[in-house]
C-alpha cells in the first residue's frame, strides 16, 4: 500500500472553521435579531429571558461568556445581543490588547449599557485580567500614576456595561475571570436541517437561486458549522454561474463540492491525509499528535483545533493515552480493507 501526501492540496482551507480573509463579506449574511438567528435553541431561549429581564429593570445585561468550536456564530450572537439591548458594541480581541492602557482606554470610552466584545478572550494577557476584575464587579478601575514613593492611585468609576467574552478554549480561562461571567453559554455544532435553513437564508440575501435539495447537499457537507456552510455556498454559486444556469440543484452542488474535494460527509483533503497516514504508516494507530503532524507536514495545533474535533465527532478517530487511533468506520469510509490494529486502545 502506498500513500500520496501531495493529493488535493487546494481544498484544505475551505472546510476550516477558522475565519479567513475571504469571509470578510460574511457580515452581510449575519442575522440582526434573535428571531433571525437560526439554531442554538437552548442558548437562544435562555438569552432571550436574560435580555428581556435586564430591559425590564433598565439595567445592563450581566456579563456573558460564549464558548464553543470556531465558526458557530459567537461574534454574530454578540451583535444580536447588542441589537436586542439597543446599545453600541465595541469589538476587540485578546491578542490585540498589547498593553494595559489599551484596555483602560476601551473601558473608559464606554457609555451606559454598552457592550465590550472580546474575542479569543483566553489569549488575554493574564496580568491585564486584573484590570477587568473590579471593572466587571464594581464598574470601577484603579490606575496607578507614577512610580515609587510618588506614585498615586486614581479611582475611576465606569458606566454599567456588559463584557461579552468569546473563546474556543474555555478551559484556558483563569478561574477568577470565568467566575465573573454571570451568563455562560456553550454553542453546539448545528444539525443538517439547521444548516439547510441557514444556506437558504444566505442564498436569498446573495440573490442565488437554490432548491431545497441543493441547500441540503451543501448543509450536509458543512461539518456542522455555519461559517463553512456560507463559504461552500459562495463557491457553489460560482460553479453554478459558470458551469450551469445559475441555479443550485443537488447535482450542481455535488459536482461543485466534488471538484473542491469535499466528500459526502464533509471530509476534505487534510482529513483524508490524516486518516490514511495513520492507517498506512502506523497500522491504524496509536500515533502521537506531534508525530502525525510531522508525517503529513502540518502544524500540530492545526490538526488538534481545526480537524481532529470533527473526526472525533464523526467516529473516525479516537484518542488513547498512547496517541490517535483510526476506527473501523474510517476504513469503510475511505474504502480501505480493515486488516486489524496491533495495539489499538479504545
Amino acid at each position: 500500500m502506498s500513500i500520496n501526501f501531495s493529493e488535493d492540496a487546494g481544498s484544505e482551507i475551505i472546510t476550516t472553521a477558522a475565519s479567513l480573509p475571504e469571509d470578510s463579506s460574511e457580515g452581510s449574511l449575519r442575522p440582526r435579531s434573535i428571531t433571525e438567528y437560526i439554531g442554538q435553541e437552548k442558548a437562544k431561549g435562555n438569552l432571550e429571558i436574560f435580555i428581556n429581564a435586564a430591559k425590564m429593570r433598565g439595567e445592563a445585561l450581566d456579563h456573558v461568556l460564549l464558548h464553543g468550536p470556531p465558526g458557530l456564530g459567537k461574534t454574530t450572537l454578540a451583535a444580536v445581543i447588542a441589537n436586542e439591548m439597543g446599545v453600541n458594541m465595541r469589538i476587540t480581541s485578546g491578542p490585540a490588547i498589547e498593553k494595559p492602557g489599551d484596555l483602560v482606554a476601551m473601558l473608559t470610552n464606554l457609555n451606559e449599557g454598552d457592550i465590550l466584545f472580546v474575542d479569543e478572550i483566553h489569549r488575554l494577557n493574564r496580568a491585564y485580567e486584573e484590570i477587568l476584575y473590579p471593572a466587571m464587579e464594581d464598574y470601577a478601575i484603579d490606575i496607578i500614576l507614577g512610580k515609587g514613593p510618588s506614585a498615586n492611585s486614581l479611582h475611576l468609576d465606569l458606566p454599567q456595561f456588559t463584557l461579552i467574552g468569546a473563546t474556543t478554549r474555555s478551559g484556558q480561562l483563569t478561574a477568577p475571570l470565568r467566575d465573573r461571567f454571570g451568563v455562560s453559554l456553550r454553542l453546539e455544532l448545528y444539525t443538517v436541517e439547521e444548516l439547510k435553513r441557514i444556506v437558504e437564508r444566505s442564498a436569498g440575501i446573495l440573490n442565488v437561486e437554490i432548491d431545497p435539495q441543493g441547500a441540503y447537499e451543501i448543509a450536509s457537507r458543512s461539518r456542522g458549522t455555519p461559517r463553512i456552510a456560507n463559504r461552500l455556498l459562495r463557491r457553489v454559486r460560482d460553479y453554478a454561474q459558470v458551469k450551469a444556469d445559475g441555479t443550485i440543484t443537488r447535482k450542481v452542488a455535488d459536482e461543485a463540492l466534488s471538484r473542491l474535494e469535499v466528500d459526502k460527509l464533509g471530509l476534505d483533503a487534510l482529513d483524508r491525509r490524516m486518516l490514511r497516514a495513520i492507517i498506512e504508516l502506523y497500522n491504524g494507530g496509536p500515533v502521537g499528535l506531534e508525530t502525525l503532524a510531522a508525517t503529513i507536514n502540518e502544524e500540530a495545533v492545526t490538526l488538534e483545533d481545526m480537524y481532529e474535533p470533527y473526526l472525533l465527532q464523526m467516529g473516525f478517530l479516537t484518542r488513547t493515552p498512547r496517541g490517535r487511533c483510526v476506527t473501523h468506520k474510517a476504513y469503510d469510509h475511505l474504502g480501505i480493507a480493515y486488516m486489524g490494529q496491533q495495539s489499538m486502545e479504545l
